[in-house]
């Protein structure tokens, strides 16, 4: 049977969770004074309450949790975050439309980045602080939070671990789950503050470097300006950013060994490897035909501008500090190629995943060598460790079932009478939780003209993307219901 009651524990658990990180924002409207303070308590006092409500009537829930409740979980966590965090939105006025709050609100917990917004300074400190709040939350996942600061979720809570975390396989810190998620938790606060500190002394001011740092950390891309990182005419700025980008994209386990001094374990990891490559090769290309097509100012900004773009997009941060869509055509092929490409296992970042990339082309290669070599017998090896037929035909599988969502989503967003860039770039940037995309929703515009239809609908693509698709359509699969 299925724990329903212990789902609703969790989730009223969670919400009072997400209203007491509203106070946060509350607290930034209070000091500087904005007219959004009792926007932020009303919406606070609604999540607590409601949130306490269901708790206080299934505390004495059974505490046992599957697989099914686990991805259950998940899936609606998301939703139910994503419903009450448009609140501060909606209410305030500052949004006024309920689809465009939602598809603001989801944008962020996903770590999207896309955003419907025309005028972002004009916000109020709270609601830009609650707008970069959401995102960061959102980037190491709401269950791994739950999980280091709930007890509660500690019984079965592997389940819900193995259901949010990124990537085929989920590399644990440590044998007891509650102390993983603490664990990858310190580093995500850690590398968030000592950038912070860094944007600091590089000229933004406190707020705004919070606020990009939370955004960083979580490869979501929201900025406080409309122009995003071009706002600010920094290259130290930057680099800072570029560094911490590329932090975030990779396993945080990896970052984990290296705080340790294990250097050599992040050296030698394969998709490590893989992914510092792709940057520096696709970087290096970028650079020099921005440099020979006079798309950028010599040869110190053609590599910087290539770094930034590159990285941003790789890790699906969704940055920009320059519109890409007016580089050379070649140019803007490659940026759209690492749209699908997405960060590392165990990283904030969307996409397919560099690790499965790897493995694809890994068992690729082998099987050609199995077709002139029928009988020997050559196994897949990943970090000189043999990888599980089962792994292989999961990476498989979701690569395929990822390319036919996006062909599917593409005909939906063209029968919205879109043409095939603003299609593709829409449905890759939402399911990629990447933020901008091609065509019409390309770096220098946004989401804003898209039909309500077409907001839901690319709020549903980022959902499954951030959720790594297997969680989401396991729920629609009617075996998942079987007793």
């Amino acid at each position: 049977m299925l724990n329903s009651r212990f789902i609703l524990l969790v989730l009223g658990l969670l919400l009072v969770v997400e209203g007491v990180f509203m106070l946060l924002s509350a607290g930034i409207a209070a000091l500087y004074n904005e007219y959004d303070l009792p926007y932020h308590l009303i919406s606070s006092g609604i999540c607590i309450s409601i949130g306490g409500i269901i708790a206080s009537i299934f505390f004495k829930a059974p505490k046992d949790i599957g697989k099914r409740e686990g991805y259950l979980v998940v899936t609606l966590v998301w939703l139910v975050f994503s419903l009450f965090g448009l609140l501060p939105f909606y209410i305030s006025g500052a949004i006024p439309s309920y689809t465009d709050a939602f598809f603001e609100t989801i944008s962020g917990f996903t770590t999207t980045g896309s955003s419907i917004l025309n005028d972002i300074e004009a916000l109020p400190h709270g609601l830009l602080f609650w707008r970069s709040l959401i995102q960061w939350l959102g980037g190491m996942g709401i269950i791994v939070l739950s999980l280091a600061i709930l007890p509660l979720l500690g019984v079965g809570g592997m389940q819900m671990f193995v259901a949010e975390v990124p990537g085929p396989v989920p590399d644990k810190l440590h044998p007891r789950i509650k102390e993983t998620a603490k664990r990858l938790y310190g580093i995500y606060v850690l590398f968030t503050l000592v950038e912070a500190l860094l944007l600091v002394l590089g000229g933004m001011t406190p707020f705004d470097a919070i606020c990009h740092s939370f955004t960083t950390m979580a490869t979501g891309g929201y900025s406080t300006k409309q122009a995003s990182i071009a706002y600010y005419d920094s290259s130290y700025l930057q680099y800072v950013m570029i560094f911490f980008m590329f932090l975030a994209g990779a396993n945080f386990t990896l970052s984990f060994s290296a705080l340790k001094g294990r250097f050599m374990k992040v050296v030698k990891d394969e998709e490590f490897q893989s992914y510092l490559g792709i940057v520096v090769g696709m970087s290096v290309v970028v650079a020099a035909v921005l440099y020979f097509t006079g798309g950028a100012d010599g040869v110190e900004q053609s590599i910087r501008e290539s770094l930034f773009q590159v990285v941003s997009i790789i890790t699906t941060t969704g940055y920009a500090t320059a519109d890409y869509l007016l580089w050379a055509p070649f140019l803007s092929i490659i940026i759209f190629l690492l749209m699908f490409f997405g960060g590392s296992a165990g990283s904030t970042g969307g996409g397919i995943k560099i690790v499965r990339i790897v493995l694809l082309m890994k068992n690729s290669y082998y099987e050609l060598k199995r077709l002139v070599h029928p009988n020997a017998v050559i196994p897949v090896r990943y970090n000189d460790r043999a990888v599980g037929q089962g792994i292989i035909t999961n990476v498989l599988a979701f690569i395929v079932i990822y390319m036919m969502i996006v062909g599917l989503s593409m005909i939906v967003m063209s029968m919205m009478g879109y043409n095939l860039d603003t299609s593709l770039g829409a449905v890759a940037t939402s399911i990629g939780n990447i933020g901008p995309g091609l065509g019409e929703v390309g770096p220098a515009s946004n989401f804003y003209t898209i039909p309500a239809f077409g907001k839901w609908f690319l709020s549903f693509l980022m959902l499954i993307g951030r959720l790594e698709i297997f969680t989401v359509i396991l729920i629609f699969s009617p075996y998942f219901w079987k007793e």
